[in-house]
């Protein structure tokens, strides 16, 4: 007679689970998980249909504090949404060497500013991130496509309606954000973006106002009896510049 199946801890499932997948989980997507297995065999699997989101939150919880007592050289972070099993980073010498990951080719300097100029001005147009860079994007745009970092998020409204581009999941993931609030300065860049935005707008509505002010009136037409005493007081002008001119040649000869 066979001895019957143990029921495993929800913790020893949730691990199994993290390990197996390559993609960040979300609780939801671990609950749907356990129901769907409840629904489909009748033995102990069957005992897990009315788990919780709580429930599966309260095992991470306790699943993480497990590893870090324990130092298995595994933790579990929030990344992209959800939570994902890795090695702590302090023993990931070994395993580069141990999957020759050493060698592997990284993202380019170009393509990571244009990555940067992306992820931090998302969304944005190829001629915005050339206008930046100061160089045509075409070619590095394409990459980090073809790479799974970015994404075309819509089309501008300006002619041509060019494509939008910003990041995608694969992006957070592989650079360990939960979101992108997690990149360096993002929330100070995005006050700093608003106040240069409201600043322009101040900016041109005072010189549409100061246009207004400045529109010139046309000249009025002079009239006969004007046009004769304004030449008479030119002449007038003129003897009197001839006047200031003799003065500083005296000057001169006395000084001389």
């Amino acid at each position: 007679m066979s001895e019957p199946t143990p029921i495993p801890e929800i913790r020893e499932i949730l691990c199994a689970l993290l390990f197996a997948t390559r993609e960040p989980l979300t609780p939801r997507q671990i609950v749907n998980v356990f129901k769907r297995t409840a629904e489909t065999y009748e033995g102990v699997e069957a005992s897990f249909i009315e788990i919780t989101v709580k429930d599966v939150k309260d095992a991470l919880e306790d699943l993480k504090t497990h590893l870090e007592e324990n130092k298995l050289g595994l933790e579990i972070v929030e990344i992209a949404g959800g939570v994902r099993l890795r090695n702590v980073t302090s023993v990931g010498p070994w395993l580069r060497e141990l999957m020759e990951k050493g060698k592997t080719a990284k993202l380019s300097k170009p393509a990571l500013e244009t990555l940067s100029i992306i992820a931090y001005r998302q969304p944005i147009q190829r001629s915005q991130i050339e206008s930046i860079r100061g160089v045509a994007a075409d070619s590095i745009v394409r990459g980090l496509l073809e790479m799974g970092l970015v994404k075309v998020v819509g089309r501008s409204e300006l002619p041509g309606k060019p494509w939008l581009y910003g990041t995608t999941q694969s992006f957070l993931e592989h650079f360990g954000l939960n979101s992108l609030d997690d990149l360096p300065g993002m929330v100070e860049m995005r006050r700093n973006l608003a106040q240069r935005e409201m600043e322009l707008e101040e900016a041109s509505q005072g010189d549409a106002e100061v246009a207004e002010e400045g529109e010139e009136l046309p000249p009025e037409e002079e009239t006969e009896e004007e046009a004769p005493e304004k030449k008479e007081a030119g002449s007038g002008a003129e003897e009197m510049g001839s006047e200031d001119v003799d003065e500083p040649e005296e000057s001169l000869e006395e000084e001389s």
